[in-house]
């Protein structure tokens, strides 16, 4: 180590052997660092006015500091008309049979798991660069007497953005390499696809894809049926049957898997990479699926099992609606809590105009508003000595997990400076202070709206059952609300103090939307929706 000792005083100045000695000693002791002396000419006077020269410097930084981070600190009033504009957007996508910002998908799964579910299902889980295939056995209906088998295949980036037909064969070849190691290639299954894009569903086995996302691009997908491209590559292959009985959103997954834990599950959240939330509404308020609704009822009462006439009336007054909640503002309705950052952001999107919510909240986006803020604070020399880095100008370098770990509250400032470090930014501790700061006003603005959003998912559940108080409980699975130090919580206190009449639990989906795929696929062949 190098350092420099500043030195004042009468016997250090006037003694002819002090200095020398003070040297020696000093060496002698810490022969590991340099260590230089300096005589101060001044003394303590310009000292004083240095300290007050530069606490006026700080204090001007700080400023400027805080009237950049303003804008991410979101009132009590700004957090409520969010909330209120999501309910209205929930309103309107329950109505509309066109284009909303907020689209309200139905899903066709019109009840949760009652603890009575037996049996063995696969679920087959699609939802990034990864596909898992899952064995679920349900013995008895219990929790603890569930047995899950599952391996997890890499879908290459060449099939990603290959033909739809190399995709879904190359699906079909790792079911087939799931069975033969489960060895139950002869075995007829019924089978649960989680696939976490956007689809339009007209009934629980069957979504037209919407639009790829996650880097997603196969031709020839967009508009089909997921289900029947799937069936296709396995007949195709020749090698195994399966009956897919169910096509599910992770979000919808999510609450399922955790309802089976928890009766009182009936809203999934995902808070991840992306985010979505699901719920289950009552059926007299899908507008846009009356017609099929009717339908189904119709087909209900011309079945011969009369041991279903008791409950079908119960059985056919919820359904479960993935709301695609991160379109919220794709209207404009956000435009006053989106900074010049935010815009930045959706600018360079690969989607910019759309998913406005999402990117305010979710793990895709905040790393990239971080830069863009870090960005902008040192262009003005108020971080890094005003050295704007290649990093800093490189899109996407400051990923969200550093967020979890700048955050962490047993990391230490020399830590913090560690991880810029690792990014090719070299800063001080005040440096590190601010950064930390930036960090936190991005992911706490992000959990608040999350918060202020499942306040009018929760409020309005309440209002539609006609309650003073509701008890109700939401699964959540992404590494966001897993893997974020204060995140969960921050996202709880919003929902409390928003939506006061409601007593809302969270509970974190262990095995996730595969799962709750085999359970909606064994909910439907037991008790047919």
């Amino acid at each position: 180590m190098r350092i420099t000792v500043g030195v004042d005083g009468t016997v250090y100045k006037t003694h002819p052997q002090y200095p020398k000695r003070l040297h020696k000693v000093v060496r002698r002791l810490l022969p590991e660092c340099h260590v230089r002396f300096v005589l101060s000419d001044c003394g303590s006077s310009k000292g004083a006015a240095l300290v007050t020269a530069v606490a006026q410097r700080l204090a001007v930084r700080r400023q400027q500091v805080d009237e950049t981070l303003a804008p991410f600190k979101l009132t009590h009033e700004q957090l409520m008309l969010v909330k209120s504009r999501m309910r209205a957007g929930l309103e309107a996508g329950l109505r509309n049979k066109g284009p909303s910002a907020v689209k309200m998908l139905p899903s066709f799964v019109y009840r949760t798991p009652d603890g009575t579910e037996r049996g063995k299902y696969l679920a087959l889980d699609l939802g990034g660069t990864n596909f898992r295939a899952l064995l679920v056995n349900f013995k008895r209906g219990l929790q603890q007497n569930t047995r899950v088998n599952h391996k997890i295949y890499t879908i290459p980036l060449e099939i990603m953005q290959g033909t739809g037909e190399e995709l879904f064969d190359h699906i079909a070849q790792c079911v087939s390499d799931f069975l033969d190691y489960m060895g139950m290639k002869n075995a007829h299954l019924p089978a649960g696809f989680t696939f976490s894009f956007p689809c339009e569903q007209t009934a629980l086995d069957t979504g037209t894809l919407v639009s790829w996302t996650k880097g997603y691009k196969a031709t020839d997908c967009e508009g089909h049926d997921v289900v029947e491209m799937l069936k296709e590559a396995i007949k195709r292959r020749n090698e195994f049957d399966l009956d897919i009985v169910a096509v599910v959103n992770d979000t919808v997954g999510t609450m399922m898997s955790c309802a089976y834990e928890d009766p009182q599950c009936e809203i999934g959240l995902i808070a991840g990479t992306g985010t979505n939330v699901c719920y289950m509404e009552e059926v007299k308020n899908i507008e846009k699926t009356k017609n099929l609704t009717e339908n189904k009822e119709r087909d209900e009462e011309n079945k011969d099992d009369k041991n279903e006439d008791d409950s079908r009336d119960e059985e056919i007054t919820k359904m479960c609606i993935n709301t695609e909640w991160g379109g919220l503002g794709d209207d404009g309705s956000l435009e006053d809590i989106i900074t010049p950052y935010d815009a930045e952001v959706n600018r360079m999107s690969v989607n910019p105009g759309k998913q406005s919510f999402e990117k305010l909240t979710s793990g895709m986006y905040l790393g990239e508003i971080v830069r863009q803020v870090l960005l902008d604070l040192t262009s003005g020399g108020l971080l890094f000595r005003g050295r704007v880095t290649e990093t800093l100008k490189t899109t996407g370098i400051f990923e969200t997990k550093y967020l979890s770990q700048i955050e962490s509250d047993r990391v230490a400032l020399l830590q913090v400076r560690s991880i810029l470090q690792q990014l090719g930014l070299k800063g001080t501790c005040d440096d590190s202070i601010i950064v930390k700061e930036v960090c936190g006003a991005v992911s706490r603005r992000a959990a608040q709206l999350c918060g202020a959003g499942m306040a009018a998912v929760v409020d309005k559940i309440r209002e539609n059952r006609r309650l003073d108080h509701l008890k109700i409980t939401v699964g959540v699975d992404g590494a966001l609300y897993k893997l974020h130090p204060h995140f969960s919580r921050v996202l709880e206190e919003t929902v409390r103090s928003l939506a006061p009449h409601c007593n809302v639990t969270f509970l974190p989906s262990e095995e996730g939307s595969g799962k709750g795929a085999a359970l909606i696929t064994a909910v439907a062949k037991q008790k047919p929706v």
